[in-house]
């Protein structure tokens, strides 16, 4: 090949650029002009309905939401009555299991009622020997009284005798001088006034210790009976503790509800006070709700309350009010409540327990159990009650009466045994009115001192 019919790259890329410069090249479609207006209005569509949704909740919030305190940190609480013995003792029969419902003075539990049984009868028998004793007192003023008509009569026998004596010396007296009575005879005459004024002493002193033995007698027994006498009231009082700790063998149901957490076992010897299971009042119950500290400002006692528990969902509605709110926080009352002066500090919202009453009705027909999850709305749109309740009007908060019957039935026994031993009153004794028994117990040494001491005296 020649050089000069060779050519260069460059010169080849020259003659193509003008070729290339000469095909013309087709312009990009420029877009509708309907699909950008679309966009924008779709965009200003969204933004409007977005101030719309935000106008419209920020009026439902001022007109409703405000109004309204919630939370979900709220339970079901209620009276779960410890059982507990009152005395020691084996336990002989159970009458209930967990789950049972139960009414209030039904037996529960009964524990070996035999060394209740013998420490009654022992103290039965020291007060109706109180009592006996007692009446000695009674019967000894008239013996006294007797006693003192014996000694008055010796002393009026020995001031006789002193008179004669003295008459016998007076008239044997002038004729010792002139010798018609011998001096032998006149010593014997003046020995025998000696002797009669020494029994005239005896007999005063004899007369003087009898009046003095019926006054401290008479100390002993005026103005009360033998029903009244300390000694009988420390006997009975003791009757009346060994009657109730044989009736305390049974243990009753203090209240009506279910039995739960049931820890007795047949033959369990049990101590007085041990927990023996529980029963849960589940009729009167109510809710701890648990409000945050930002949430108390508008709370108030009495504001109205709506309640769904988590074990019906929403199709249940409960309806309460508010009885009263907490006295500190949960925090305050703990165990090891936080120590918040240490360096290492982190800032947690507390919360303050308020006490939510329920309808009764709607208890009935829904029934609650203890520590069931609740969700609490709370009407604040009324703040013109109080936020801490005042001085409580109610006499008992909580009560039962199933104790009471022991009490009658100890005195009735009690009553019994006195009218079994006091007989009738002693002669020339006027018995009392009667007031009030004591019925103050009293320690078992007491009447064992009470008892000893009569018999002492």
């Amino acid at each position: 090949m020649n050089s000069a019919d060779a050519k260069r790259p460059s010169d080849i890329s020259r003659a193509v650029e003008p070729a290339a410069a000469a095909v013309p090249v087709a312009a990009p479609a420029a877009p509708p002009a309907n699909g950008k207006g679309r966009r924008r209005r779709a965009l200003l569509g969204v933004t409007g309905a977005v101030l719309l949704g935000g106008i419209a909740y920020a009026v439902y919030w001022a007109l409703v939401l405000n109004h309204y305190e919630s939370t979900d940190n709220a339970y079901v609480q209620g009276n779960v009555v410890q059982l507990t013995p009152q005395v020691a003792g084996t336990v002989v029969a159970i009458a209930a299991d967990d789950t049972d419902f139960v009414k209030a003075g039904q037996p529960l539990v009964k524990l070996d009622p035999a060394d209740a049984r013998v420490a009654l009868d022992q103290a039965e028998a020291q007060l109706a020997q109180a009592v006996r004793e007692t009446r000695t007192l009674f019967v000894n003023n008239g013996t006294l009284k007797a006693q003192i008509a014996s000694r008055e009569a010796d002393l009026a026998r020995a001031r006789s005798e002193v008179a004669r004596a003295e008459d016998d010396v007076s008239r044997r007296a002038p004729l010792v001088a002139t010798g018609a009575v011998g001096k032998e005879e006149f010593s014997h005459v003046t020995s025998q006034l000696a002797v009669a004024k020494a029994g005239l002493g005896a007999a005063e002193s004899g007369a003087e210790a009898a009046r003095e033995q019926l006054a401290s007698n008479q100390s002993l027994t005026e103005g009360i009976s033998v029903e009244q006498y300390p000694g009988v009231l420390r006997a009975a009082a003791r009757v009346r503790e060994a009657y109730l700790a044989l009736r305390r063998v049974e243990l009753l149901a203090p209240v009506d509800g279910y039995v739960a957490r049931r820890s007795v076992q047949l033959g369990q010897r049990v101590q007085a006070g041990t927990p023996l299971l529980s029963v849960v009042a589940l009729k009167d119950v109510w809710v701890d709700a648990n409000f945050k500290e930002g949430q108390l400002r508008n709370l108030r006692i009495g504001q109205p309350a709506e309640l769904q528990a988590d074990v019906y969902g929403k199709k249940v509605e409960y309806h309460g009010t508010i009885e009263g709110l907490g006295a500190g926080t949960g925090a305050a009352f703990a165990l090891l409540p936080a120590q918040n002066a240490t360096g290492n500090w982190i800032k947690v919202v507390q919360r303050v327990p308020v006490r939510i009453a329920l309808d009764p009705k709607e208890i009935l027909a829904h029934p609650l159990r203890v520590g069931l999850s609740m969700d609490v709305n709370v009407d604040v749109s009324k703040t013109d009650g109080r936020m801490l309740a005042d001085a409580s009007d109610r006499v008992a908060h909580s009560a039962t009466a199933v104790f009471d019957d022991s009490n009658t039935a100890a005195d009735a026994d009690v009553r019994k045994i006195i009218a079994a031993n006091v007989g009738h009153t002693a002669p020339g004794e006027a018995a009392p009115p009667r007031t009030a028994r004591s019925t103050r117990s009293v320690h078992p040494s007491a009447v064992a001192q009470g008892s000893a001491s009569v018999a002492a005296r």
